[in-house]
């Protein structure tokens, strides 16, 4: 035949606010003091609450890691896409002759202005 275990008896002292604290959660969850206590005790005590709690803070430190890993790459290919392609438009785009630049320098400034003006507007609607 299996014995039963006991629950040992236990005499603390708390604060009067710490008792009342105690008395008032009992009684919203129409359980005994005794429980509660001893409840809180057990989770105070469990090794789990706190390696749960690590174990989720670096699965999502492992996350935020990943993304900005893959941030940084794709901004470094977006570099060097633009690299090349400004090196390919300056090696296939001849320099204008000296009396074109003038007015190419007046188009360029008005041209850059609605390129300015486009990216405003679409910067505006939000991302894709």
């Amino acid at each position: 035949m299996m014995k039963i275990s006991k629950k040992q008896r236990l005499s603390v002292y708390l604060d009067p606010d710490t008792m009342k604290a105690l008395a008032a959660y009992a009684a919203r969850r129409d359980q005994s003091r005794s429980l509660i206590a001893d409840a809180a005790i057990a989770s105070f005590l469990s090794p789990d609450a706190a390696e749960r709690q690590e174990a989720a803070t670096t699965k999502r430190l492992d996350q935020l890691d990943r993304r900005m890993t893959r941030m940084e790459r794709d901004l470094g290919i977006s570099v060097e896409m633009l690299a090349v392609f400004v090196r390919f438009w300056l090696t296939t785009n001849p320099p204008l002759p000296e009396p074109a630049q003038a007015a190419a320098r007046a188009q360029a400034g008005e041209r850059y202005d609605a390129f300015v003006a486009a990216l405003g507007r679409r910067l505006a609607k939000g991302p894709k």
